[in-house]
């Protein structure tokens, strides 16, 4: 050290002490940049992290909003059947009073027995019952039945089979599978049935056969030309707990194409009489009847889900909570129908998975229910 003037202290030129009195060593100096570092590595992620937390946030609300309108729409929706029916001229007058009676029985259960609204259901017969009216009809459907909706045509009458065209007997021109297949196509309703109980009504399947539609048929091709029998205990099917095979209290398609089918054979064999009318039903498209249909067969897995109606209705609860829950309990049940339909095209894993989920999504609303009611304890 050297002494200054008025006793201040110059630094000699010591290595350790160059540099300026305000510059810290070099390891003091790492040690306060990595604290520096770290600083601004931990603002980071605290800006992060609110970011990511306003964001779902954000989503949150976004999704509960759409969530919201989901359900409100669809508590404003609830999918319906509509019912078209005709009766064609008969071979007989003995056979028009029965074709008719089949016509209007079929209504009547429609309406009073399985809850299918009066506005839904239309009976042709008579001179009611020409290809204009029927044209009508179908331009009536496609205008009120949405695509969630089940349509179902039932055609009772004589038809005839020549020159290789089937058709099915009106006043003034008959129509053909060709004349039908412009009128379903109009149809936005992505659940359509198709039964024709007239004699020779084989060739309706063929031509008619197409995805969503289940076409049904009392003869299984056009040389079955008899007045057939299989229109009657199909009708009566809607209104029996006989026909209901899995006590669902639905009677779909399937269950009474086979009640229609055992009646027939057994009236056939009581009467010792070999069987002149053989009924087929298509509905994978394949336009390919089958004789034998069922739930794990070839045909018959969306006609097994289909149905005109429950038979167990009863009346909505007056108290508007009460019959909102109703309401949003027959939604989740039209979309078991409506995955029990697709269930063909999809893996098994995520069918099941699907199914169990929905399931469980009924049990619950079930329960929602009893609670509602004071039924719960």
């Amino acid at each position: 050290m050297k002494k200054m003037a008025g006793g201040r202290r110059q630094e000699a030129d010591c290595p350790a002490a160059v540099g300026r009195a305000d510059q810290p060593p070099s390891g003091l100096r790492r040690s306060a940049e990595a604290l520096r570092a770290k600083a601004e590595a931990l603002r980071y992620d605290s800006v992060l992290t609110a970011v990511a937390q306003t964001f779902r946030s954000a989503l949150a609300r976004a999704l509960m909003v759409m969530l919201l309108c989901l359900g409100a729409a669809s508590a404003a929706f609830v999918p319906s059947s509509h019912l078209l029916i005709v009766v064609g001229l008969a071979g007989d007058p003995e056979h028009g009073e029965l074709f008719k009676k089949w016509g209007t029985s079929l209504a009547q259960t429609a309406t009073e027995k399985l809850a299918v609204p009066r506005e839904n259901v239309t009976l042709l017969s008579d001179a009611g019952a020409t290809r204009d009216e029927i044209t009508k009809a179908f331009a009536a459907l496609a205008s009120k039945a949405g695509p969630d909706d089940a349509v179902f045509i039932v055609l009772f009458g004589h038809g005839t089979f020549a020159g290789n065209v089937a058709k099915f007997n009106l006043p003034g021109p008959d129509m053909t599978p060709k004349d039908f297949e412009p009128l379903l196509d109009r149809l936005k309703s992505k659940r359509v049935v198709f039964v024709n109980t007239a004699s020779a009504s084989g060739p309706f399947v063929d031509a008619l056969s197409g995805p969503g539609r289940v076409i049904v048929a009392a003869t299984r091709n056009g040389d079955e030309k008899f007045a057939t029998l299989f229109g009657g205990p199909f009708v009566e099917a809607f209104s029996t707990e006989a026909a209901d095979a899995d006590r669902d209290g639905r009677v779909s398609i399937l269950e009474a194409f086979d009640f229609a089918k055992r009646a027939v054979a057994a009236t056939y064999q009581r009467e010792g009489l070999l069987p002149t009318e053989h009924s087929i039903l298509d509905d994978n498209g394949d336009h390919q009847g089958s004789m034998e249909p069922g739930r794990q067969a070839k045909d018959g897995q969306s006609a097994a889900v289909l149905s005109l109606g429950s038979m167990r209705q009863q009346a909505l609860p007056a108290d508007e909570k009460v019959r909102a829950l109703y309401v949003e309990r027959s939604q989740i049940e039209q979309r078991i129908d409506a995955l029990k339909l697709l269930k063909s095209g999809m893996d098994p894993e995520k069918y099941a998975a699907e199914l169990e989920r929905l399931a469980t999504e009924l049990a619950l609303k079930s329960r929602q229910i009893r609670d509602a009611e004071g039924k719960g304890k």
